[in-house]
């Protein structure tokens, strides 16, 4: 049943252009499904996926529901499960679908919650209380993140030829390789420059290393290592709430849209492939909209 799953995935990577942290989600929801199916068999004879109907995965969603899955989460897990069968369907692995008409749970689209332009000030001047060559590395992370809205997995992923500090911008691949450049300010162009020339030789980069952000061992950074880092960074500057890497793209977004962008250009520089996607951060910006209404109106004041 896993080499069936394994061909799924390497379908997903060459023809699809998967990321690697996609391809390793959809690893991780489909083993847990055949991880149900082995306990389900308690110990005999696991039916080859001929064999799996809609009543199998009703079951294994009556299963996710018992162990209080979130919504979200059973929501990907059966996006994972009906893209594997059409799949095998495709491959002649199978007749027929069973997902076909399986009902996905219902999922509202949360907003995300984007920090104050004064907790984002804190947030990054908190990084320059120390001169350590992780302290440039921490500044020229966060300071990129804020100025570009790009993805944790983009950012630990950028090598040092992505960065042109004296154009000021940055290349980063997203959601299926797609190449972007984004513009960046001055003031995280130099925190860039300061930690490439003064943090990142005195790291000990691998020989022939080119990861832009390096870990203590040298090596690159992971998403997991970058999310310590700001959530350590939150604490000390005393925000009172919890911030993730993603929670830095929600505010660029926000603070962009805010401050008189439009919502094509915060779509192209955040990467949406739909605009529908961006649509979402307009629900936030609706607070200065009502003080230039109440400023400006002749009737309102």
């Amino acid at each position: 049943m896993k080499e069936a799953i394994d061909k799924f995935l390497n379908y997903l990577k060459v023809e699809k252009g998967f990321s690697q942290n996609t391809i390793e989600a959809y690893q991780n929801d489909l083993y847990q499904l055949v991880g149900f199916l082995e306990e389900a068999a308690k110990g005999g004879t696991i039916l080859p996926w001929t064999a799996f109907d809609r009543q199998s995965v009703l079951s294994y969603l009556t299963n996710l529901k018992e162990r209080r899955y979130a919504a979200t989460t059973v929501a990907r897990k059966v996006a994972a499960i009906k893209s594997f069968f059409s799949f095998l369907v495709a491959e002649g692995l199978v007749k027929d679908n069973p997902t076909r008409d399986v009902p996905s749970p219902r999922v509202g689209k949360s907003l995300p919650k984007p920090i104050s332009i004064t907790q984002a000030r804190q947030l990054l001047e908190e990084t320059e209380k120390r001169a350590t060559p992780e302290a440039k590395r921490d500044k020229a992370m966060l300071q990129l993140l804020y100025a570009s809205g790009m993805r944790v997995s983009e950012l630990v992923s950028l090598n040092l030829k992505d960065v042109d500090t004296e154009g000021g911008y940055v290349r980063c691949f997203g959601k299926g390789g797609k190449e972007r450049l984004i513009p960046i300010h001055s003031q995280a162009v130099a925190a860039l420059k300061d930690y490439m020339s003064q943090g990142r030789p005195r790291m000990k980069a691998s020989e022939g290393d080119e990861a832009l952000f390096l870990n203590r061992r040298g090596e690159r950074l992971t998403r997991q290592g970058l999310w310590q880092i700001i959530k350590g960074y939150a604490k000390a500057a005393k925000l009172g709430i919890e911030i993730t890497p993603h929670t830095l793209r929600h505010s660029f977004a926000t603070h962009m849209l805010s401050g008189g962008a439009d919502l094509r250009s915060v779509q192209e520089l955040l990467g949406h492939a739909n605009i529908s996607t961006t649509q979402v951060y307009t629900h936030l910006t609706t607070e200065h909209i009502r003080r230039a209404y109440e400023k400006s109106h002749p009737r309102a004041k």
